[in-house]
């Protein structure tokens, strides 16, 4: 195999999704912070990488794919023993490919950094109601998905479910998850916790973001 390099931030959801996938598949690689803050993803180097400056970013053997899932999809069809992670049957696929077509439009997007971009980068600490009603629909339409199955996309882990926990876990610093109201969202996240290397790839990065959200001291408005 290449070598992998990844360039990202732990806080960064999506780049944590990746963590997850590499870990799972006990990939051996590099990890090159990039501080979004001081704007090192815009310098001349990073751009030659990927110019549209996102995190997280794939390099391998002089090749670079950004965009988290579709470094996860790389990985899992080169890398992975077997496709549990990303399934080979077409119907199986789908449905992993619609959860993460969800989390990319409607969560990340909708969802957090609806929230996230204002707060960091202009400094907008009120955040409309309406904001906070969209992830509480985001935690009904998960609970639905896990209405009849183990995990995010059926009854194993794919990444569909490595991409929805990085996110899910940066959504509650806005608006808790209630374990009565939403009980299968709620194992579910306690199975996701329970796996070995959860904790160094999205528990941590997790913690960071939460803390990064707190110290804006955020107001919610009408």
């Amino acid at each position: 195999m290449g070598k992998l390099t990844l360039y990202g931030i732990d806080a960064s959801p999506p780049v944590r999704a990746c963590l997850l996938t590499l870990k799972a598949l006990n990939l051996p690689f590099d990890y090159k912070q990039v501080n979004l803050m001081q704007k090192e993803h815009l310098s001349e180097e990073y751009l030659k990488k990927n110019p549209q400056h996102t995190v997280p970013t794939l390099e391998e053997d002089g090749h670079f794919i950004w965009e988290s899932h579709a470094i996860m999809a790389y990985l899992v069809s080169k890398y992975g023993k077997d496709d549990t992670l990303y399934p080979k049957d077409l119907l199986k696929r789908a449905v992993v490919d619609q959860r993460l077509h969800f989390e990319t439009g409607v969560m990340f997007e909708r969802g957090l950094r609806s929230i996230t971009g204002p707060l960091f980068f202009r400094n907008q600490t009120e955040v409309p109601q309406q904001r906070i009603d969209v992830i509480v629909d985001i935690y009904n339409f998960l609970e639905t998905f896990l209405m009849d199955t183990t995990y995010m996309a059926g009854n194993h882990l794919t990444i569909a479910d490595f991409s929805i926990i990085s996110n899910v876990t940066s959504l509650v610093a806005f608006k808790d998850i209630d374990g009565t109201q939403f009980p299968k969202l709620t194992s579910w996240i306690k199975r996701m916790e329970s796996i070995p290397y959860y904790q160094e790839t999205n528990g941590n990065g997790a913690k960071q973001l939460m803390a990064m959200i707190k110290s804006k001291s955020i107001t919610i408005v009408p």
